[in-house]
């Protein structure tokens, strides 16, 4: 397997002189070619204007679609860009003809915004709402996810890393299941896309949504969405532009024939044309070596944390990501988050307000998230261990 230049990438991470960042599931840092990207476009911009600027960047924006075609495995005209990873999902669940009485299969470990869009749904639509549980790994039980399956189920939609706790859901099985009902399989990659290889064939998913600011290491306020062509003329979105479609006359209009009908005519060509930039970065590194080292850093800062007096991991899961959570004794998240960024050292918190199903099933109403990424280093969780120790 081909080995990371480690010292590259972190000089292409300034900020790594300073910091000791694990909150790459929130955002991570721009590499030095993402941001000089998004920099040079900006600085276009304020010299011809906006329009004459993405004129000029029309190779990058036409070469971001075969980037995202090459990452996900799939055809340039299923992705189309969107400016958030919550967006790209709703236009994606907003499109879907659901009607009343349609049963929507998710899992406990669903992210918030998602499973708020289920509920809004239900009130306005009518919908009913399953929910696989975990088995003894903490994962979505498959056997049972496959028992809730009824007539009346129109979509399995699943989070793919929930963002408060590092356990990876079995996507390909789950798509397997999908594809054996016949039943509409939507993917929310946001934590996954860009620490992991993921391939839509492979897993069997009909839609999949991402964004550019954590794992990918893009701009914030960018986002994507596959769209399977083979289900795209099924899909309504739940709103239009001139983009997305052709005024013909008067009183008709068609629709673009392409995932381009879930995009927008305005938007930030900035951040395009830089999460067009990590992509290519990410695909010049490797996913898999990306994976390999993620996993092993994940792993050794989980086994480190559990040497610690007072710490609890709290991560499920057969299979982990790069996201570790945890709890120490005698002092909240909050308390801790605070103290170790007085130390130079980025983390964040994930409360029960974001996992109500999750956490209330294990007692849990704060964690702390202390998420790797390639750049970081054994060193640096050694920093991390010794300071939270400290009283």
């Amino acid at each position: 397997m081909q080995t990371l230049d480690i010292a590259r990438l972190r000089a292409d991470t300034p900020a790594c002189e300073k910091l000791i960042y694990f909150n790459n599931a929130g955002s991570s840092l721009m590499p030095q070619p993402v941001y000089q990207t998004v920099l040079d476009h900006l600085a276009l911009e304020q010299a011809i204007g906006g329009y004459a600027a993405e004129g000029q960047a029309e190779p990058l924006l036409e070469d971001f679609y075969d980037a995202f075609a090459a990452l996900l495995n799939c055809d340039r005209s299923e992705i189309a860009y969107v400016e958030n990873a919550t967006r790209a999902w709703d236009m994606a669940f907003y499109s879907l003809p659901l009607k009343e009485g349609d049963r929507i299969l998710t899992v406990e470990a669903e992210y918030v915004s998602n499973f708020l869009a289920y509920l809004h749904q239900a009130r306005r639509r009518g919908l009913e709402i399953d929910i696989a549980p975990c088995d003894a790994s903490g994962q979505v039980d498959l056997d049972a996810l496959e028992r809730l399956i009824g007539p009346k189920t129109r979509l399995i939609a699943v989070t793919h890393i929930p963002t408060q706790g590092g356990l990876v859901n079995p996507a390909e099985e789950i798509g397997n299941i999908a594809r054996r009902h016949g039943i509409t399989y939507l993917l929310d990659a946001c934590q996954s896309v860009g620490q992991m290889p993921l391939d839509v064939r492979t897993i069997g998913c009909d839609l999949l949504s991402g964004t550019g600011r954590k794992f990918l290491r893009g701009p914030r306020g960018t986002g994507f969405l596959y769209v399977s062509k083979d289900i795209l003329q099924q899909l309504d979105p739940p709103f239009i532009d001139l983009h997305a479609a052709t005024w013909t006359d008067a009183r008709s209009f068609t629709m673009r024939p392409d995932a381009r009908r879930f995009e927008n005519w305005e938007s930030y060509v900035a951040g395009r044309v830089g999460l067009r930039t990590a992509v290519r970065y990410a695909l010049e590194i490797g996913l898999e070596p990306i994976r390999a080292r993620v996993t092993m850093l994940a792993d050794r800062l989980r086994a480190s944390l559990a040497e610690l007096p007072g710490v609890t991991v709290r991560d499920l899961g057969r299979v982990r990501s790069g996201i570790v959570t945890f709890t120490k004794n005698g002092e909240a998240p909050p308390e801790i988050q605070a103290r170790l960024r007085a130390a130079n050292v980025s983390v964040s918190v994930s409360s029960r307000t974001s996992a109500q199903l999750d956490f209330g099933r294990r007692g849990l109403s704060q964690v702390v998230r202390a998420s790797v990424h390639y750049f970081n280093t054994e060193r640096e969780i050694e920093l991390l261990c010794r300071t939270l120790q400290q009283a």
